[in-house]
């Protein structure tokens, strides 16, 4: 993520991000509301500490169901507070006591907890609501999230304040965060194995492994038109309508369609990569074709994977943004549409530090040097008896 280039260069200012899990705080929007009958139970959730799959799995054994049953419109955080939809199936009339799953009173949610672990930043489940619903909850069935994050230690005030403006009037790159990637690029390197011919068979990898590959190719496409061509539109982009994946290809920038894209009607885009003809027409598919030359092998994977080609926006602007600083500290609120990333708004605004991801970090490097050292006080145990 960081050869990726700045819509208004790296930022100077400095700042920690999720010192505690409740410096992140993510809540999911549904475009609709359940039903209140039918075989799947739509349950809210607020989870701390924990990752979806762990929480799918705790709901699957309550429910006493397999949990391919249990299912979600989206992946979020372990290290954050996060509150989530999920959907479970049980067919039939029988409604588990779901909020006999906590334990533990809870006035403030007006639900109870249950504690997975007594440490710091304690693993917490708390069920905000159940209510049963008539169709399967999917991935991506979200209206979008809203975002509360603290960032602490703030080194410079007047230009994080500068850089806020910026991006209320003009957005970030709308890059795919490093979550999608895995720890240390892991899940785009193992992609690129498997498009070389390494054989996965676990489905659930596979397809997290090429949304890796996928989506580093649009990265490096915007990443390459904003560095050589900034915002400004090229004859023959390829547009999105605002708020749904409709397209068109624009022959040439009149007035009227440069009005629609200074207005947001219509957004830039970029490549989801995938089988069919190259969208764009023109300068903006030769810009594009220059972005793409170094990728290749991970184009011809896409393709035969049966992935097909799609679009989706290049920019992306906050909505509802509002911030405010406490001494060194800022606290900002925005929303985002789902599969957009809040780090990509952070990544443009501060040189930011994720403190719980560098712990990590020096807690692995630490057992690698325990590891190592109990390998080589064996060798040394072997060879003083030999």
């Amino acid at each position: 993520m960081s050869s990726l280039h700045y819509l208004f260069g790296k930022p100077a200012c400095k700042a920690d991000l999720r010192t505690v899990n409740s410096d992140f705080i993510v809540k999911e929007m549904l475009p609709f509301s359940p039903t209140g009958e039918g075989e799947h139970h739509m349950i809210h959730v607020r989870k701390e500490g924990l990752n979806t799959n762990q929480v799918a799995e705790i709901l699957a054994k309550f429910a006493k169901v397999h949990q391919k049953e249990v299912t979600y419109a989206g992946q979020k955080d372990k290290n954050a507070v996060t509150e989530q939809w999920f959907g479970v199936r049980i067919p039939g009339k029988e409604t588990p006591d779901w909020q006999s799953l906590s334990t533990q009173d809870n006035t403030d949610a007006k639900a109870n907890e249950v504690d997975l672990a007594n440490k710091e930043n304690t693993p917490r489940l708390t069920i905000l609501s159940s209510q049963r619903h008539s169709k399967k909850l999917r991935i991506g069935a979200l209206l979008g999230n809203r975002f509360e994050l603290t960032l602490r230690n703030v080194s410079d005030k007047a230009e994080l304040e500068k850089r806020i403006q910026q991006v209320m009037q003009t957005g970030v790159p709308n890059y795919f965060g490093e979550q999608r990637f895995g720890h240390q690029g892991k899940n785009l390197i193992f992609g690129q194995q498997m498009l070389a011919g390494k054989k996965v068979k676990d489905r659930k990898k596979r397809s997290m492994y090429l949304s890796a590959v996928r989506s580093n190719v649009f990265n490096q496409v915007v990443s390459y038109r904003l560095n050589h061509h900034s915002i400004a539109p090229l004859t023959g982009d390829c547009v999105m309508l605002a708020g749904s994946k409709s397209f068109f290809v624009t022959d040439k920038w009149d007035p009227e369609t440069l009005a629609r894209l200074s207005s947001n009607d219509i957004q830039l885009s970029a490549p989801l990569w995938g089988r069919g003809s190259i969208l764009p027409q023109a300068d903006a598919a030769n810009v594009e074709q220059a972005a793409l030359i170094a990728l290749t092998n991970d184009l011809q994977g896409l393709e035969q994977a049966g992935l097909e080609q799609e679009r989706r926006p290049m920019l992306l602007k906050p909505q509802a943004l509002k911030y405010r600083f406490e001494q060194d500290t800022l606290l900002i609120e925005f929303i985002l549409p789902a599969g957009s990333y809040a780090t990509s708004v952070l990544r443009e605004l501060l040189d930011y530090q994720d403190v719980q991801e560098v712990a990590r970090q020096q807690r692995v490097a630490e057992q690698q040097m325990q590891a190592s050292m109990q390998a080589e006080n064996l060798q040394k145990a072997q060879e003083s008896t030999k």
